[in-house]
């Protein structure tokens, strides 16, 4: 597997509070996880790192390559549930921290299927035979209203209530937490991105230009540099993986 990643403050914040994690999993899989932090008062950069360390740590250690769809399925949930805790813990613990919270998506790959567990509007998407398909769906209000027929996919990405999030790690005691698995072939590519890029590329078109453009391996950077040349009003994380 190849892995192309870039985070960026964007041009209007002056923390990132974005955070990216890669992790190899023996000879032929990969872990990547990309959060978004939020809240408290100095919070969010420190939500988004603790989670996110601390879901690569449990999945470096309990998966194995042996490991079925089932096991697999258990252990993200799990580990993302935990970092939940973890999150919601260490706000308890310091005033400065209250009310902190993180999105989180986080994807192992094979090189048949993709599984991934998530919370919030940060994304996964695959690149399969020249079409852009998303995985995940937003925890959002924009989403919901989307879902119910009130308003179009165009229509919500320039609504204001757009950074409105209805899921979130580490707010409250407990989260529901989404997982989906998908097959993958040689040659696909799997995109994990905050909504930093989602609200300012649209990446099914600007997508396939990039990769003709230039080299997989300036993907992220590529991505990152059309977010901050569109505004760049939020951190921007990309974590591309090409099977």
């Amino acid at each position: 597997m190849r892995i192309s990643a870039n985070t960026h403050t964007g041009q209007v914040r002056y923390v990132n509070e974005d955070y990216c994690a890669v992790h190899q999993l023996g000879e032929h899989a990969a872990f990547v996880v990309v959060c978004d932090g939020m809240g408290g008062a100095a919070g969010g950069d420190v939500a988004s790192k603790a989670a996110a360390d601390y879901v690569v740590d449990a999945v470096a250690t309990a998966y194995r390559a042996q490991s079925d769809s089932r096991s697999i399925k258990h252990m993200l949930v799990a580990a993302l549930s935990n970092a939940n805790d973890l999150v919601f813990g260490l706000s308890q613990q310091d005033d400065e921290l209250f009310g902190m919270g993180t999105t989180m998506v986080a994807a192992l790959l094979t090189p048949t299927t993709v599984y991934i567990a998530h919370v919030g509007d940060s994304r996964a998407y695959l690149y399969q035979q020249g079409t852009l398909h998303q995985l995940t769906r937003d925890h959002s209000v924009v989403q919901a209203l989307v879902d119910s027929g009130q308003i179009t996919e165009t229509e919500a990405r320039n609504h204001p209530r757009r950074n409105l999030i209805t899921r979130v790690l580490g707010v409250e005691e407990q989260v529901d937490i989404d997982y989906c698995e998908h097959p993958l072939q040689h040659g696909d590519i799997v995109l994990a991105c905050t909504d930093g890029l989602t609200n300012t590329v649209e990446l099914a078109r600007a997508l396939p230009l990039l990769l003709e453009q230039s080299l997989f391996d300036e993907l992220a950077e590529d991505l990152v540099a059309l977010a901050n040349h569109n505004g760049g009003g939020d951190n921007i994380t990309v974590v591309a993986v090409k099977i």
